[in-house]
């Protein structure tokens, strides 16, 4: 496995919203027996950090390609869900989670940024790494938060494997009060969405309202399945030790298990799974979630730190991945860190 710097990687926007022909600077690619596995994208052009594409072992992307690089029937809501991302809707009142470019720039002041300070470490091998440290900014770009973050890259057999440990450092008194947009979020590719039956609005935290439309095609096969036996439409909301996100790509059947670690607040977390396409943990949301039966408001002093830990399986193969697979990961990644 081997991790590798490049230039660039093109960035062309659907007309739709904007056309911005300029480019990425600064990525690191990540390949499995010189195939690549992701890319971590980290320009300062973008509002924040994240790994597009994401390859399952059969060579098909199991993330959406728009806005970055548009595939046919990509839907074109959310242009802010961008591959494998971390951030949150709700940093001392500012919305890290939904600044895209086409926010409008007199509402930029409400939107908060995350930007790459330094890649600390790389390493290639059996198990492959990136470190870097991130800073969560306003527009004046005053620091609300330091980030370091390890992600760890592996295979065993058909599946592959993404650890994410984030550490998150208060620069100054920080809430991250329950908000419905967070933490850990993955757009997947078009026919891993859910079908969907009409056409329904979201609304974020700022009021802003995104149209996602009814499903136009048969190549949709996704489903959801949690830990508690939630399925469909119905794992939203509800707490999870992991969630699986499966359906046919490439003429095999994948699966795409999310794994919480018990260290982490809020655990087990909730699933902000939608049957549009995102998938997402958010141990933070948890008066939305709740319908406000319960409520964490989680807060940080200026000097206090946490740790969120998370584990993505992607997984290819006949079938979708066994419980009792998943069950081994679980145990497997709780004894990590």
């Amino acid at each position: 496995m081997g991790v590798e710097a490049n230039a660039q990687v093109n960035r062309n926007f659907n007309k739709r919203f904007v056309l911005l022909n300029d480019t990425i600077q600064r990525k690191i690619d990540v390949n499995i027996d010189s195939k690549l596995f992701t890319t971590f994208c980290y320009a300062d052009t973008i509002e924040k950090p994240f790994l597009f594409p994401i390859y399952a072992s059969n060579g098909f992307s199991i993330t959406r390609g728009f806005p970055l690089n548009p595939q046919p029937n990509d839907p074109t809501d959310h242009p802010h869900h961008i591959g494998l991302w971390f951030n949150y809707e709700n940093v001392n009142g500012l919305d890290f989670w939904n600044n895209s470019y086409a926010i409008e720039s007199e509402k930029k002041k409400n939107y908060g940024w995350i930007q790459v300070q330094k890649i600390l470490s790389t390493k290639s091998g059996k198990l492959a790494s990136i470190e870097y440290a991130a800073n969560w900014t306003d527009q004046q770009k005053k620091v609300l938060l330091e980030e370091i973050t390890d992600l760890n890259f592996s295979t065993n057999g058909s599946n592959r494997i993404i650890d994410r440990f984030t550490k998150l450092i208060a620069k100054e008194d920080i809430s991250l009060n329950d908000s419905k947009d967070g933490l850990l979020g993955l757009r997947v590719a078009h026919e891993l969405e859910l079908p969907i039956t009409e056409t329904k609005a979201y609304k974020d935290g700022n009021g802003n309202t995104t149209y996602v439309q009814a499903t136009r095609d048969s190549s949709v096969t996704g489903n959801y399945i949690t830990s508690d036996g939630k399925q469909g439409d119905a794992a939203w909301g509800t707490r999870g030790i992991w969630c699986m996100l499966y359906g046919k790509l490439g003429g095999d059947s994948i699966s795409i298990v999310i794994i919480d670690h018990p260290k982490n607040p809020g655990y087990p977390t909730y699933w902000h799974a939608r049957n549009y396409g995102l998938f997402a943990a958010n141990p933070l949301g948890q008066k939305i979630f709740s319908n406000g039966k319960t409520a964490l408001n989680f807060k940080l002093h200026k000097g206090q730190s946490v740790i969120f830990r998370y584990r993505i399986v992607i997984a290819s193969g006949r079938t979708p991945l066994p419980h009792s697979d998943i069950e081994q990961l679980v145990k497997r990644f709780a004894l990590l860190k």
